[in-house]
């Protein structure tokens, strides 16, 4: 854009601070109407769009006819929410429909807000001797470790077919096949082969990353490619031992991923085409460790008042300038050598990330003075090793599993309130005031959320398990329980 037009755009956009419009009604292109920037400032006049071209806005000022051009990324999520409703109102195309999300819906990796929580409620309270009703129980996934993602009455998830990684849509009603897509070549996974990420559904849409870097764009209705990226080819990517395992995040016209190496630790790309926005030098500034991509997914969250981007990297945890790329601060103690899996949580101003192999999880406060980032650890708490399984923040209340307990950790203080062994090592994911911990060797747990003490709610044994670990977390969506176990799917009744 040019540099002008940001300047002016900038200084008419900061004259008034607001809250952000409500939209309401049906869209309207032509009406005049205030506009908000992504840090909150709300424009003293209204403007109307003579032309979006699904990165940047054209808008005529109502005061003067004036025009001013605004990136998407300078727009907050109500404005641009609003743009994508005008272009779905304006040029509906049946092969790519647009992405409702309804209440019970898990479009990507944790869930609708990435934090491993489900909207849901009404769902069981108490299980049955054997657990809930199991609705129905298929194969056809091959390898791979992938959780899955539900839309509306498609449940979508990565798996193998021979040396290749695809990604299957199978009916939330029965399990029936609807289509499937191939993604790319089967990655060795340094022992444990397959796909482990997420697909994420946005905009009539599914991106999905493989084992070997393979980033694709794919119509939701029908699974046809759209473009497809290689983070070793596009980017010099760089990997671990156990080469890819992310599961990209899109954020208005962007997504977002972790490639690794010097140049492009992390980069964001246009959701619609691939292109570069830009790229996070992550490795070249922070130093080597931080230039190889680990086995966690990026989040993003506003922090010390800046949007921002969260990741774990093989050094530690970085935040990067959501609008720019550019490194802000790094938190290195929750990192280990070996593999850093857990997303973190961003809640205020602090982040909670924890890894494995000895080393547990810390809290650190991040702050802003001038343009100095500081980051002050809280606390650290060794017992809290988390491997795979990730945790979940609750009413003021860490959960989640080191090597054999299921913790309960005081948000504030990292007290641990209480520990019980529950199902061992596992992953967590909360729903209607209880934890689904699913043990690595299949043993599936409900577990209320509540700090006063250990209190199971049921628990069952996975039939017809695989003879690999059970890394894959559990998804609450549709008032239904989803289990991926390497070429099996099998969904539960939880109402």
């Amino acid at each position: 854009m040019n540099t002008k037009r940001i300047a002016y755009c900038i200084a008419f956009l900061a004259c008034l601070l607001a809250g952000q419009p409500s939209f309401g009604q049906e869209p309207n292109a032509d009406e005049y109407r205030h506009w908000t920037t992504s840090d909150g400032t709300r424009s003293g006049v209204r403007l109307k769009i003579l032309e979006d071209d699904g990165t940047r806005v054209r808008l005529q000022r109502e005061d003067n006819d004036k025009i001013v051009v605004m990136a998407h990324s300078r727009l907050s999520d109500s404005d641009r929410s609003y743009l994508r409703s005008l272009r779905d109102k304006a040029a509906p195309s049946p092969s790519q429909p647009e992405t409702t999300l309804a209440g019970g819906d898990w479009p990507q990796w944790r869930g609708p807000n990435r934090d491993g929580k489900s909207p849901e409620t009404g769902l069981l309270t108490q299980w049955p001797s054997g657990g809930p009703q199991l609705a129905w129980n298929v194969t056809g996934f091959g390898e791979g470790y992938s959780t899955p993602a539900v839309v509306g009455d498609v449940v979508y998830v990565l798996g193998t077919r021979e040396n290749q990684e695809f990604i299957f849509a199978r009916r939330t009603e029965d399990g029936d096949a609807i289509w499937e897509a191939n993604i790319g070549s089967k990655g060795s996974g340094g022992g444990f082969p397959g796909p482990k990420g997420t697909p994420i559904i946005n905009d009539g849409r599914i991106y999905a990353i493989g084992s070997d870097g393979t980033l694709v764009c794919i119509n939701q209705s029908d699974g046809t490619p759209i473009w497809k990226k290689n983070f070793k080819r596009d980017f010099g990517g760089e990997h671990g031992h156990w080469e890819y395992a992310e599961s990209p995040l899109i954020d208005g016209d962007k997504l977002i991923c972790t490639p690794g190496g010097n140049n492009a630790s992390i980069v964001a790309l246009r959701k619609d085409n691939g292109a570069p926005i830009w790229n996070a030098p992550v490795g070249q500034t922070t130093g080597g460790d931080f230039a190889r991509a680990a086995y966690s997914s990026t989040i993003v969250a506003t922090v010390a008042g800046t949007r921002q981007y969260v990741a774990f990297l093989h050094g530690g945890v970085v935040g990067v300038d959501a609008v720019r790329g550019t490194p802000l601060w790094h938190y290195d103690a929750p990192a280990n050598d070996t593999a850093n899996c857990s997303t973190p949580i961003v809640h205020g101003d602090s982040v909670f990330a924890a890894s494995a192999y000895g080393t547990g999880g810390g809290l650190a406060r991040i702050s802003k003075r001038g343009r100095n980032w500081n980051v002050n650890e809280a606390y650290f708490v060794k017992k809290m090793e988390s491997h795979h399984g990730g945790f979940v923040l609750h009413d003021g209340y860490i959960y989640g599993t080191n090597n054999s307990v299921l913790l309960c950790l005081n948000w504030d203080s990292g007290s641990i309130e209480w520990q019980d062994r529950c199902v061992g090592k596992g992953s967590v994911t909360y729903a209607d005031g209880h934890l689904y911990v699913r043990g690595e060797r299949g043993d599936v747990a409900l577990v209320e959320a509540t700090p006063d003490g250990y209190r199971e709610k049921g628990r069952f044994s996975q039939p017809d398990r695989s003879d690999k670990n059970a890394w894959a977390h559990p998804v609450i969506a549709g008032g239904r329980l989803y289990l991926h176990d390497h070429d099996r799917l099998l969904c539960y009744q939880l109402k």
